[in-house]
């Protein structure tokens, strides 16, 4: 059946599918982009016989994977499903199988929402110009009927296969006991940390392992500060050596050192750089464009190769692809590896994060201290309605100050002083980002106030 255009685009987004249950998504329109799917994925290539589907802890989750499933197999494709599953892992058992796969989640959402993340086979992004809007346009016009036999449907536990192949990335053997404290949110990483985490030489201080979609304790998004706290006084409280905290899919993760204090993904991104680059010198390391300029600096001291990339998930994979990239990191949190079918794994990045400080006798806030190199904004958010107009007047106000200008993504402002600042506009919503970074936290403080004024004028 067709679908109205202004449902399935509201839906079907840039790199995923998302939306309210009950009013955005239901189980009919998910058997529709699962059958879109599967008609995407045969035509990319004529040998696909399967698709794996997982799903994480939301109460819609489990329906809405079994209607996806039987859109897939009235296509003639078979279903493998896994249950219960992270994003990663998810993304672990299509490159295992080597098939295409959906991960139902709305990741750090409220619980009202639920999603798709799809990929082709060995954990390939679906984006908007690699499937989506070829799915969203048959799911509008109805999606034509098979005319072969229907495909089957079984159940495949990948859990500890998933958990094997991460420690034996990364060797923690010879680690120093650590005590770690984790806060799930309730999410897929009370699945998940035991299976990865148990069998190593750490005591694992757990925070909110309970899997519950209604998010009872905080919302699943560390990248927010406030969801942080409870994380961070529980590593006070319990003396552990290092807290990570996991998003309700457990594709990011985040840290925070002995003193409770975060630890930027940027300090992240170059402690693991610098492991990868170790191992493998003279390689490629991938980092968005509003990373700390310390991560290519780091790379390039170490003898690697840095690219710089627009900000999202679909580009970072792109540039994995062209360059053989070893690794590559995001402000978000978003860690991805070659090693993992160029996929992004917050666990892989949480092993070697624990592999680092194991293997020196010294507390996380001094081993990372040496990535610190210069003081940040964060990413500050304003709600415009002329996003083009306050930028233009933002480029304006420091044409006399700006080194150089690039448009990689938004405007990039590199100044004489080695400050620099990227505004850049939201895909879905009327908003201006904003990234500052420069040598002290008074500068920054001064060309946030400075910028804000022009933008939210």
């Amino acid at each position: 059946m067709s679908r109205p255009a202004e449902l399935v685009h509201a839906v079907i987004k840039a790199y995923d599918v998302r939306g309210v249950v009950g009013e955005q998504i239901d189980a009919e329109l998910v058997t529709d982009v699962g059958a879109a799917f599967a008609r995407l994925v045969r035509a990319k290539d004529p040998a696909t016989t399967r698709v794996v589907i997982g799903h994480d802890m939301r109460a819609s989750s489990p329906e809405l994977a079994r209607a996806f499933g039987s859109g897939v197999t009235a296509q003639g494709l078979d279903v493998v499903h896994i249950g219960l599953a992270s994003t990663d892992q998810l993304y672990f058992a299509s490159g295992l199988l080597n098939c295409p796969g959906a991960m139902f989640t709305a990741s750090h959402n409220p619980a009202q929402y639920n999603g798709i993340k799809m990929c082709f086979a060995g954990a390939k992004p679906v984006g908007q110009d690699t499937g989506l809007a070829t799915i969203a346009a048959e799911v509008i016009d109805g999606v034509p009927d098979w005319q072969g036999s229907r495909g089957s449907t079984s159940d495949q536990d990948v859990l500890d296969d998933y958990a094997t192949f991460l420690r034996s990335l990364v060797d923690l053997s010879g680690v120093r006991p650590l005590k770690v404290a984790v806060d799930a949110g309730n999410g897929m990483g009370g699945h998940t940390v035991p299976a990865v985490l148990g069998p190593l030489p750490l005591t694992i201080e757990p925070l909110y392992f309970e899997l519950d979609g209604t998010f009872p304790n905080h919302e699943a998004n560390p990248l927010d500060p406030k969801n942080l706290v409870d994380l961070q006084e529980f590593v006070r409280r319990t003396g552990a050596d290092i807290g990570l905290a996991f998003d309700g899919d457990a594709d990011r993760c985040f840290v925070v050192d002995e003193r409770g204090e975060p630890v930027s993904p940027s300090a992240v991104t170059a402690l693991v750089a610098e492991r990868e680059l170790a191992k493998e010198p003279g390689a490629t390391i991938i980092h968005n464009l509003i990373t700390s300029r310390a991560v290519p600096e780091l790379v390039t001291e170490r003898g690697g190769s840095p690219v710089r990339t627009r900000v999202g998930h679909s580009f970072i994979k792109q540039q994995m692809a062209q360059t053989g990239a070893i690794f590559g990191g995001e402000h978000s949190a978003h860690y991805y590896f070659r090693d993992f079918w160029g996929a992004d794994s917050g666990m892989l990045a949480a092993l070697h994060v624990l592999a680092a400080l194991g293997e020196k006798d010294r507390p996380m806030s001094e081993l990372t201290s040496t990535y610190g190199r210069y003081a940040a904004s964060g990413e500050i958010n304003s709600t415009v309605a002329d996003a083009a107009g306050r930028t233009d007047a933002v480029l304006a106000a420091f044409a006399d100050r700006a080194a150089s200008v690039d448009r990689l993504d938004g405007v990039t402002v590199n100044l004489a002083d080695g400050a620099w600042f990227n505004l850049r506009a939201s895909n879905t919503e009327p908003l201006l980002r904003l990234n500052v970074e420069a040598a002290t936290t008074a500068e920054v403080d001064g060309l946030v106030t400075e910028i804000l004024n022009i933008v939210r004028a």
